[in-house]
């Protein structure tokens, strides 16, 4: 997951979600952008260089501030597309995420985005593990589907 659009989250999830519900092992790593789609809603105070100050005032601070890849239209869109999902019952991006965790989805955070996006691991969600490109690579290896979002 590179992305931090609201609709490309919804469908990491709504794939996960479905890949689970088969018995399949389920793995998102979650790269640069994806990031801020697995941090915590109160998050700890942690230190930061500039860079990272930089990027935290830049970027949605959790999955409840990500806008639409398409038609945002200044947050707009974003808070009537979560409308219309709720008045339909479907699951918000937040529900899909944790029904992902029951499921037992893996959720790893690339160290290197980490790094250079200034993004403590107390940033991020409990169930969150670290990992690298070679972490990545072993499981794309071992998958019979590997997806870029």
């Amino acid at each position: 997951m590179f992305s931090d659009d609201l609709d490309k989250a919804l469908a990491t999830f709504v794939l996960a979600n479905g890949a689970a519900a088969t018995g399949a092992k389920v793995t998102i790593f979650f790269t640069f952008w994806g990031l801020n789609v697995i941090k915590k809603v109160s998050k700890p105070k942690v230190s930061k260089d500039i860079f990272g100050k930089m990027f935290g005032f830049m970027l949605p601070s959790h999955s409840g501030k990500l806008s639409l890849s398409k038609m945002s239209m200044f947050g707009a869109g974003d808070k009537m597309m979560r409308h219309i999902m709720n008045n339909k019952n479907i699951e918000s991006l937040e529900n899909l995420r944790q029904m992902a965790i029951d499921a037992g989805v893996e959720f790893i955070a690339c160290q290197m985005s980490m790094d250079v996006m200034g993004v403590d691991k107390a940033e991020l969600l409990d169930n969150v593990t670290i990992g690298g490109v070679a972490t990545y690579m072993q499981r794309a290896d071992e998958a019979n589907v590997n997806l870029f979002i």
